[in-house]
């Protein structure tokens, strides 16, 4: 049985910040991530999708967690299809990124110089066996077909050799009639396949299936389940408070994964005050339920 990772898809959200759940002494860069490192044994990096990481950071979030510790990192916008603002790269890459671009209107040696930094950057977490995998979100507008399969291998050939993950942000990647071809791209990458909870009544929803792609590797994000996804403000979107239930219907599904996977992970992104961590707390008590205590 491969063993199940729960934590959130944020540590330094603002509003959790701002509220009570970190301790007092416990408020500053240093203290907030030791003390999140000691309730949960992995978090997601999102800050690395809206500006490349830096090898401080890598070598920081190193020394202060445990040796058991995981940090899975989202990859930077450009590397997976997404507008980018030609301010967020370094200054000497601006130039080569056209204001308006899509999937396929970028350089490939752009990318290649950004890939390197990003990959660079992030070595020395690699390197103190802290990196869970790196998560590459393609976009709404990336449709399963010919086009997108030939994009989403550019994107493993340029990370061979790290691990990586995939969330398609598109349903029809994961619709029945598709689902078995897009495990088997995922598979032939040795790419890990990411599951999403959210919302099931909207266009965008995506199915909440969650194949095993890789023995290294499964992950469920739990985006919430708002009705304003794709419309409200971030707050709207990823305000939910997820009940014991809702999480529930998940067991089965991570327990099933990881009796196929080396690690699964299971990561909360309805970040909303304390929502998330309240919501990854719950799901490890289910998991892990404590013994029942004798009579």
């Amino acid at each position: 049985m491969g063993r199940i990772r729960v934590g959130t898809c944020s540590w330094t959200d603002r509003e959790l910040v701002a509220g009570g759940w970190y301790p007092p002494g416990s408020r500053d860069a240093a203290g907030r991530l030791r003390h999140y490192a000691a309730a949960f044994p992995v978090v997601e990096v999102d800050a690395t999708y809206y500006g490349l990481p830096s090898t401080r950071n890598s070598l920081l979030w190193a020394e202060r967690t445990p040796a058991d510790f995981r940090f899975d990192v989202k990859a930077f916008s450009l590397l997976t299809g997404h507008p980018t603002r030609q301010s967020s790269l370094p200054a000497d890459l601006r130039s080569a990124l056209p204001a308006r671009h899509g999937p396929d209107g970028v350089d490939p040696g752009l990318l290649d110089d950004v890939w390197d930094r990003f990959s660079g950057a992030l070595a020395p977490l690699r390197t103190a066996g802290r990196l869970g995998t790196l998560l590459f979100q393609f976009p709404r507008r990336l449709a399963p077909g010919p086009a997108a399969t030939a994009f989403v291998r550019r994107c493993r050939e340029r990370a061979a050799g790290w691990p990586m993950a995939v969330e398609f942000r598109h349903p029809g990647w994961w619709r029945p009639e598709r689902a078995a071809e897009t495990a088997a791209l995922l598979a032939d990458g040795d790419m890990a396949a990411v599951a999403v909870d959210m919302a099931q009544t909207l266009d965008s929803s995506v199915p909440p299936t969650l194949p095993v792609t890789s023995p290294r590797l499964a992950a469920v994000r739990f985006h919430g389940r708002s009705e304003a996804w794709g419309t409200g403000t971030k707050e709207d979107r990823f305000r939910h408070a997820y009940t014991p239930g809702e999480l529930a219907e998940w067991l089965p599904r991570v327990r099933a994964a990881a009796a196929q996977a080396r690690e699964v992970h299971v990561l909360f992104n309805n970040c909303c005050g304390d929502a998330a961590v309240r919501a990854a707390a719950a799901m490890q008590a289910l998991l892990d339920p404590p013994p029942p205590r004798p009579s």
